[in-house]
């Protein structure tokens, strides 16, 4: 695997011979300008990140951070590599947008690449998108063309913010404000077959959407089996099997999908498969794959659209992104350094360590009291960059780039914290 986590600090240089602003200014000064400048909807961000290279950023203090969440299991090439930032200046240097009137050879292979990776039979079809929530918005429409409304999701599910795809995630604290949602969507139990069955009683349903990996939820695989069993009980019923995959796809768990695995898959070849998040290594792209004939067909002319979808320049950059993944065999390295990257948490026993579950570099380490927050924090002033997805649950989704040492010091960190930090919980 190619090394291309320096860590050197360099001076931010000055682009396009001063057109673009400044990062002059501290972290302080920053965060009081983005709280008069930008809607808030996140909270004032943890800190104002000015560089990155492989696995690491800096901040606007100087200070440097392992990024372990890599921009939420995006930058799957870590910071500045290289091969993507020539793609993408060569790209935007022949050819950046064009209207979907018009087709580029760089849309038509990557759209040829994604079905070959998903093993998409012939018939199959793409739709590209620029987000994870824009490509389940679009499956969400392709549920709708089967004629019928109702829709099965599970219980813990996160499939995005926009109206369709919001109807399909289960928390109530992102649903409620925005009630009436898109109706028929019926939430079941996380992996329970029998509840499932038991959903496919009565009126007929359309699709059911499922998340190989739950990440929002706190990094939750699905059991052994129920995939192949939802497989079985769509085709007996006529239903969609819709598999998202924004978060899991495009080797976050060391295949390109995680319905590859077996353990999780079983063979299981679905109707439909979303994905996004590091498709693009950090540029913004997404896809909803059809797989076959009639589904890749259940959306025609007229009946969908993107302005940016599949536009030369995303094209380029997912292109690039999975020629490095091949080329320096990061799937077999993002396999074996998440089975050693949990190993070795597990095996400090520390008293606040529950368990450690994921595939991958997708990984949830559950803990023994709701101080995921407190633990984010001060991992954040040491130097790491975590998720508390939960309040019982970090999660990490670094970059493919990362190296055993750079993940044994966020070991060395957790095996430091203090015994007793979860005492007031």
């Amino acid at each position: 695997m190619t090394e291309l986590s320096t860590g050197r600090h360099r001076a931010a240089a000055p682009v396009d011979g001063g057109l673009a602003p400044t990062v002059d200014g501290s972290v302080a000064q920053w965060t009081d300008r983005y709280t008069h400048a930008v809607m808030d909807t996140f909270g004032a961000p943890q800190r104002v990140l000015v560089r990155g290279e492989g696995s690491y950023v800096w901040d606007a203090d100087g200070t440097r951070y392992l990024d372990l969440l890599g921009g939420i299991a995006v930058n799957a090439l870590g910071h500045a590599h290289p091969t993507l930032t020539a793609a993408i200046s060569a790209q935007l240097g022949t050819l950046g947008h064009i209207s979907n009137f018009f087709a580029s050879p760089t849309q038509i292979a990557f759209a040829e690449r994604l079905l070959g990776l998903a093993g998409a039979p012939a018939g199959s079809r793409v739709f590209l998108t620029n987000s994870g929530t824009e490509a389940n918005e679009a499956a969400f429409k392709l549920a709708r063309r089967t004629g019928r409304t109702r829709i099965l999701a599970l219980e813990g599910s996160f499939h995005g913010r926009s109206m369709g795809a919001l109807a399909l995630t289960h928390k109530a604290a992102y649903r409620e404000p925005f009630e009436p949602l898109p109706g028929g969507v019926e939430f079941v139990p996380f992996g329970d077959t029998a509840a499932l069955e038991a959903a496919f009683d009565g009126e007929p349903v359309a699709a059911f959407f499922v998340e190989p990996i739950q990440g929002e939820a706190g990094v939750l695989p699905l059991p052994p089996g129920y995939l192949a069993r939802a497989r079985e009980l769509t085709r007996e019923h006529g239903a969609l099997l819709i598999l998202d995959e924004v978060q899991t796809g495009m080797g976050r768990t060391g295949t390109w999908f995680a319905h590859q695995l077996p353990h999780i898959g079983a063979g299981v070849l679905p109707d439909a498969v979303t994905v996004a998040k590091g498709l693009g290594g950090g540029f913004p792209v997404g896809a909803l794959i059809a797989y076959g004939d009639p589904v890749a067909t259940l959306i025609g002319r007229g009946q969908h659209g993107t302005t940016f979808g599949g536009n030369p320049v995303a094209s380029a950059a997912a292109l690039a992104t999975i020629g490095v993944i091949e080329r320096d065999g990061l799937l077999e390295h993002v396999t074996g350094l998440g089975e050693r990257l949990r190993t070795r948490i597990a095996e400090l026993g520390h008293p606040l360590v529950e368990t450690v579950r994921g595939e991958g570099l997708l990984i949830g380490i559950e803990l023994t009291a709701a101080i995921a927050p407190q633990i984010a924090a001060r991992a954040l002033e040491a130097g790491f960059v975590v998720n508390p997805c939960r309040p019982t649950t970090i999660r990490l989704a670094p970059p493919f780039v990362l190296t055993d040492e750079q993940a044994g010091t966020f070991v060395d960190f957790l095996a430091a914290l203090p015994h007793d930090l979860g005492a007031d919980a």
